[in-house]
């Protein structure tokens, strides 16, 4: 199923979903794939593409990477959520509470992604961790959106990077630890339903500097 939507509409309509993942509807490797290779156009630093992909089927490995990602999103989700006086406020309580199932839930998705990028850029300087981040993010991006326009789903986790997280993942999975970098992990599902609207923001106004700060 490919959904009918405009350019505009899939960039302002792809959202990090977790409540509505259907859990119980297989994610083909096809759909996976063609997925892929529409996010491998994505600009990389030097067209190095040093990216590689890591898909976890697998019921046992996709506990245990639950059980690593919570070991730091527990503790972070019962943090008090910061009041910021603007229209962030709104939707908190409905991003923690979102935030929570998917961490409850984590195991249960189709799938599991990792993407990960050749090198480490542990304490690099500002422009070099830009540079590396940047041959990989952007095809990230492309991937969650190919998936929304196709009717799935996912939301970008960093949680499972903290502490011991990230090289116990590597053990997991074998990753070469010494050698990439993982940028996330993802669920991967078909959504229920896939009327998924825009978020409330901050207006561009707020947030634009011409010339000068």
């Amino acid at each position: 199923m490919t959904l009918n939507l405009s350019v505009d509409e899939l960039l302002t309509t792809t959202r990090s979903v977790r409540k509505r993942l259907d859990f119980d509807k297989p994610v083909p490797r096809e759909v996976i794939m063609e997925c892929l290779d529409l996010a491998l156009q994505a600009p990389t630093g030097s067209n190095a593409q040093g990216w590689q992909w890591v898909f976890v089927e697998d019921p046992e490995k996709k506990r245990a990477l639950a059980d690593i990602y919570a070991t730091s999103a527990t503790p972070y989700l019962d943090l008090p959520k910061p009041q910021r006086g603007d229209v962030r406020d709104e939707s908190a309580d409905a991003v923690a509470s979102s935030a929570k199932y998917l961490n409850d839930h984590l195991h249960e998705v189709p799938v599991l992604m990792i993407p990960c990028l050749e090198g480490r850029p542990d304490g690099a300087p500002a422009g070099m961790s830009a540079s590396f981040w940047g041959s990989l993010l952007p095809a990230v991006w492309s991937f969650m959106l190919a998936l929304r326009s196709r009717g799935l789903g996912s939301a970008w986790t960093t949680l499972h990077l903290m502490g011991d997280g990230e090289k116990q993942a590597a053990e997991l999975l074998g990753i070469p630890f010494d050698k990439y970098s993982q940028g996330g992990l993802f669920p991967i599902a078909y959504t229920k339903g896939t009327d998924f609207k825009k978020a409330k923001r901050l207006p561009a106004e707020q947030l634009t500097h011409w010339d000068t700060w």
